[in-house]
């Protein structure tokens, strides 16, 4: 399969595949040992296809060539795996990477002083029954804050507030503030909308 084509079925480069499998694989290979097990390159492919696709556990599992209740045991296992190692991945920049991360963003906009771009996005959910999570376009989801770098890796998740949450309280309510304050004789910014 053609780079391009990798990176647009997962959104993730072929290297960067390779290194998760590697990383994910010691939690993965009980699996391999049970009479219906599936090799671990199949179980990350198929769970990353499902995230980037937004698609049904179904569909996934039959271009998978498995059945949907396996692909959903896959699914949990994948991603028990990956929230296990999730700090390995989300990292906020340290004081020694910040002129790094600084220059990416110039290179992109020539704005100064920026180390990451921060916004809401609504992940759609199954109804749970709760109006607490029916979000302003009348639909159930979970309001999930996101900071990204220049080179568009993730280095802050806030993913516990439900949809009817506006922006502004799950900024105020998070670890940023802090963080940012801490920083702040480096005069460094965030780039993002208005959130009040």
């Amino acid at each position: 399969m053609e780079e391009r084509h990798v990176i647009v079925t997962y959104r993730l480069d072929c290297a960067t595949i390779q290194e998760l499998c590697a990383h994910l694989e010691p939690d993965l290979m009980s699996a391999i040992h049970h009479p219906t097990g599936i090799p671990h390159l199949v179980q990350v492919l198929s769970v990353l296809h499902f995230l980037a696709s937004g698609s049904f556990q179904t569909t996934v599992a039959i271009a998978s060539g498995m059945s949907q209740p396996m692909f959903s045991n896959v699914l949990s296992r994948v991603l028990s795996a990956l929230l296990k190692h999730m700090r390995s991945y989300i990292v906020f920049p340290q004081l020694d990477d910040l002129p790094t991360v600084k220059g990416d963003f110039y290179a992109l906009g020539h704005i100064p002083n920026i180390i990451g771009a921060i916004d809401g996005t609504h992940v759609a959910l199954v109804p749970p029954g709760e109006q607490v999570y029916r979000n302003w376009k009348s639909y159930h989801s979970m309001n999930v804050q996101m900071l990204c770098l220049a080179n568009q890796y993730i280095s802050h998740v806030n993913a516990t507030f439900p949809g009817s949450v506006h922006d502004a309280y799950i900024l105020r309510n998070s670890s940023i503030p802090y963080v940012m304050g801490q920083l702040q004789r480096h005069r460094v910014w965030l780039l993002g909308e208005d959130m009040e």
